[in-house]
Order: C-alpha cells, then sequence, then structure tokens
C-alpha cells in the first residue's frame, strides 16, 4: 500500500471516528473503467458485504482485508463496477453444425410449403441463441487487482476521511455535554453537606421526641441521628461519578477504536446518577439528577455512533 494512506491513517488513529461513511474511488485503465463505492453504518461487529461483478468473485477477500484497515467496527458495504473498454478478448463463436441443421430444416419447409429460398446470412440472426457461443480471454486475477486496487484505496481513504470528520462533530459535542454534567454535579456537591446537616437535624428532633421520657442518653440520640444522616451521603457517588468523567475524556484522546468502552462508562455514569437521586430526597439536587440525566442519555445516543 502506498506510503501516503499509511501516514494519514497513523496521523489520525487518535481521532475519534463514527461508523457511519461513504467514500467513492474512480480509476482508469487502457482495459476497464472502474468505479468502487463503500458505506457502512452502525454495528456492534465488523461486518463486510461486497457487490461484485461475477467475473471478479475473487477479489472480494483483498477488499474486505483493505477495509478493515481503516474500519474496526461497523457494517460495511463494498459496491465494484468493471466497464471493459474494447473487446476485452471477447470471441463470438457461430455453431456451424447447429446452425447448418437449421437452415436445412427451413429449406426443407419450404419446398414443400411452396416458400420461396430467401434465406441469407442475416437469418442467422434470427436463429436461437445456441447457434452462438461467447467466449471470454482468462482473467488474470493479479493484473485485475492491480487495477482496482487504486480505486478501491481512494474510496476507503474517503470514507475514512468522512468517518473522521463525522468523529471530530461528535467529540466537540461530547465534550460540551461533559461540561454541563460537571457543572450540575458540582451544584450537587455543594448542596449535599448541607442537605446531610438537615436531615441530621431533622432526624434527631424527631428520634428525641419519640423517645423522650424513655432515659435514652442524649449521646446515643446523636450517634443514631448520625449513621442515618450518613445514609443519604452521596460523596462516593459523586467521587465515582467524576472518575467516570474524567476516564471518558481520556478514551476521547485514546488511540484504536473505543465506543465500546464508552458505552461501559455512560452506564456507570448513569447507575451514580440514579443512586444520587434515590439517596437525596430533595427538590433542588432532584432537578439536577434529571438534567444530569437528561445529558447522560444525550452522550449514549451519541456513542452509538462511535466506532
Amino acid at each position: 500500500m502506498p506510503g501516503g494512506f499509511s501516514r494519514q491513517k497513523d496521523e489520525d488513529k487518535k481521532m475519534l471516528k463514527s461508523m457511519t461513511g461513504y467514500g467513492r474511488g474512480q480509476a482508469t485503465t487502457p482495459l476497464w473503467d472502474i468505479t468502487v463505492e463503500l458505506r457502512a453504518v452502525n454495528h456492534r461487529y465488523f461486518e463486510f458485504s461486497s457487490r461484485l461483478p461475477r467475473t471478479c468473485l475473487f477479489l472480494e477477500d483483498r477488499l474486505k482485508a483493505l477495509v478493515q484497515q481503516s474500519c474496526a467496527r461497523g457494517k460495511a458495504e463494498l459496491y465494484c463496477s468493471l466497464q471493459p473498454i474494447g473487446r476485452q478478448g471477447t470471441e463470438v463463436q457461430v455453431n456451424e453444425e447447429t446452425a447448418g441443421g437449421y437452415i436445412t430444416a427451413l429449406r426443407e419447409a419450404g419446398r414443400k410449403l411452396g416458400l420461396e429460398d430467401d434465406l441469407a446470412l442475416s437469418a442467422l440472426l434470427q436463429l436461437p441463441s445456441d447457434v452462438f457461443t461467447l467466449r471470454r480471454a482468462e482473467v488474470d486475477e493479479d493484473a485485475l487487482w492491480a487495477a482496482v486496487q487504486p480505486a478501491a484505496m481512494a474510496a476507503a481513504a474517503a470514507f475514512a476521511a468522512m468517518r473522521e470528520a463525522e468523529g471530530e462533530r461528535l467529540k466537540r459535542d461530547l465534550s460540551g455535554r461533559l461540561i454541563e454534567i460537571e457543572r450540575l454535579l458540582s451544584l450537587v456537591e455543594a448542596r449535599a453537606p448541607a442537605l446531610k446537616d438537615e436531615y441530621y437535624g431533622r432526624l434527631y428532633q424527631k428520634l428525641k421526641e419519640v423517645l423522650e421520657g424513655q432515659g435514652i442518653d442524649e449521646s446515643r440520640l446523636v450517634t443514631e441521628a448520625a449513621l442515618f444522616a450518613d445514609k443519604v451521603a452521596i460523596d462516593e457517588e459523586t467521587v465515582r461519578l467524576r472518575s467516570h468523567i474524567d476516564q471518558f475524556k481520556a478514551l476521547m484522546e485514546a488511540e484504536g477504536p473505543v465506543g465500546r468502552k464508552l458505552d461501559f462508562l455512560v452506564q456507570e455514569m448513569n447507575r451514580e446518577t440514579n443512586t444520587i437521586g434515590s439517596k437525596c430526597q430533595d427538590a433542588d439536587i432532584a432537578r439536577m439528577v434529571v438534567e444530569m440525566k437528561s445529558e447522560i442519555e444525550k452522550v449514549r445516543e451519541q456513542i452509538q455512533n462511535l466506532e
């Protein structure tokens, strides 16, 4: 493979890539006019299919290997058209024995019916197709691949460029959503200590009222109220959520396909956010949790397009 495509691939390997894309390449040789089109849509794994002329189905494995160099995940479909220039060694042969049989039979029928014998060379064109045999020259597989490969590489390069451009757009969108999630998380973290104190105060007062006159030590009330108040603490969840966000950012700068890893992190981000919402029975935090879940869902939808 020429170095240009390889160098471009090395330079862009850290970019996020969309699984969807389209590329088209053309090449012309003294014998062929060639067009290759490559497109892909989202798919959990790499899946390849091709539509090739029957005479060059042997190219499928080589074309699949070429596409896999720039596509690790997605449902890819390749279409190849080869239009011959000139006769390409095609030879038409007439089965003289069969044609003679038809002519003899026609003349005999004409004689019996009293018809004029006006058979001419053009009459052969009206005879059944078994009179003619079309022979094509043997295909040189290596020569045909040498002709098709430049068009296939051009299609793959255009295909990769479109996927990288879409990946960069998705990266900008994801970065913005992560910033919004972090902003909302900061508001939750700022509100959480006061919420714990409020919960502790209400719980302590309630215990004191219920157990009043039963000789319960004051320090025991304080301890029990503090233990229950700890159950609404969300420090661990917010720390883990921030960790997941940091890992998400790091993966967006990592080499190779990262879509599956990002999908796992989004599930964990959603889990921590749900836990925060279930622990904190507070209107302000509930509103922030709803907004965070909305942003996380949008992130989840976007990464479904990533390789």
